[in-house]
């Protein structure tokens, strides 16, 4: 949804990292990450499901390594904060399933490179966007709704002593109105959050004063802001105890937050040969350095592919009308200097490394420079690579711009 100079109001929302659909994210990426930091050339498609007692682990792995699946989960689960046996989910006490097979060989043909050129691990349409309304160029109510949540991870565990009480579950959500398209104040924030059982006077005024507002200033306030802090009076039942958790049940919170396009595919447990995650980020990284050259205040992306070939069947770039020069034009050198073949994808971005549990909670994209990389096991990667804004000169010397 992008309406151009249009007055509305639109909202998004996130969760914490103790969501159960983030922990069956987490716990996805943890075990493509173990796998693919020994075998690169690893074909990984995993998903999760979190319920009471129970972690179920299933999908497709080829690979000549080894990852202690049931360690993995649980070390996860524990990391994120379900420790204690109160909570009704804890790593001690979760039975850990799996039912693991090989990636079928139809779609290894299509995909290795024994024979031919790498081709894509399935069909689909992928998007990025970009808008100037934030620094990192993300959409306001999404780029404020995630840092609510980061900040009630924050205080949950790194200052306990400010709110002792809460637990891991939790969700916020941000509305924002517009005015000729761009943003001018929030009119309504939510946040909800697992506790232990204390009053709710107390969980409102603690969120209130130590997570809302050091990352939403007052004078971003509308006069008539609406706060609901845990608006049902109660929220103590949470996690896979209250909700079954699914691998890539989130995606957009992961993404846009409802801002522009989606073209279905998750991200979380798939290698990079899947280009629902691959040319996921290529698309966000096109985005993102157009619009951060100055070139376009906001930009969409599409672009598609067909199983086992290597050139995308379609193409699309959509500045909606914000572009400052001409779009065909934008176009044809944004093909010149930004790959589009999947294994280009991969290697301009170095994605055969172990950087994707970092990315399974508080977004893909929007991610601050302090994101950037990733140390895993004493060894460290570049990570959201898609992030940078490392083409803008490129962009920016075609059209003779300094």
């Amino acid at each position: 949804m992008i309406l151009k100079n249009k007055n509305f109001v639109f909202s998004s929302e996130s969760v914490t990292e103790g969501h159960p659909d983030k922990v069956a994210d987490q716990i996805s990426d943890a075990v493509l990450d173990a796998i693919i930091s020994e075998d690169r050339a690893s074909r990984v498609a995993i998903e999760t499901m979190l319920t009471t007692g129970i972690c179920f682990i299933s999908g497709e792995i080829t690979t000549k390594t080894y990852a202690n699946v049931h360690d993995i989960a649980k070390g996860i689960i524990k990391k994120i904060g379900y420790t204690k046996e109160e909570y009704g989910f804890s790593d001690s006490t979760v039975g850990v399933l799996t039912s693991i097979k090989h990636q079928s060989s139809d779609i290894a043909m299509g995909v290795n490179e024994e024979e031919h050129e790498q081709g894509a691990g399935d069909q689909g349409m992928m998007f990025g966007y970009a808008t100037n309304e934030t620094e990192d160029q993300m959409p306001m109510p999404i780029y404020l709704a995630h840092k609510l949540t980061k900040k009630l991870a924050f205080v949950r565990k790194e200052e306990a002593n400010l709110i002792p009480y809460l637990r891991p579950d939790g969700k916020s959500q941000v509305s924002v109105r517009y005015v000729n398209g761009k943003p001018k104040e929030i009119t309504a924030i939510v946040i909800s959050t697992q506790t232990d059982n204390v009053s709710l006077k107390r969980i409102r005024e603690d969120v209130r004063e130590y997570v809302i507002k050091p990352i939403i200033p007052e004078n971003m306030w509308a006069k008539d802001i609406k706060i609901y802090i845990n608006p049902t009076g109660r929220f103590i039942i949470g996690g896979p105890v209250a909700d079954t958790g699914l691998t890539g049940r989130k995606i957009i919170v992961d993404t846009y937050g409802g801002v522009g396009s989606h073209g279905g595919g998750a991200f979380s447990g798939k290698d990079p040969s899947k280009v629902d995650r691959s040319a996921s980020y290529m698309a966000r990284y096109i985005a993102k350095n157009i619009v951060a050259s100055g070139l376009a205040d906001m930009c969409e992306v599409q672009v598609a592919y067909a199983i086992g070939v290597a050139d995308p069947v379609s193409f699309m770039l959509n500045t909606y009308d914000t572009n400052k020069v001409d779009e065909d034009k934008l176009e044809k050198i944004v093909r010149e200097i930004f790959p589009l073949k999947p294994k280009s994808i991969i290697d301009e971005l170095k994605l055969l490394n172990p950087i994707y549990l970092k990315t399974a909670a508080y977004g893909h994209f929007g991610r601050p420079e302090s994101d950037w990389m990733v140390n895993y096991k004493n060894k460290t990667f570049p990570s959201f690579t898609w992030e940078r804004t490392d083409k803008v000169d490129a962009l920016k010397n075609y059209f003779n711009i300094k």
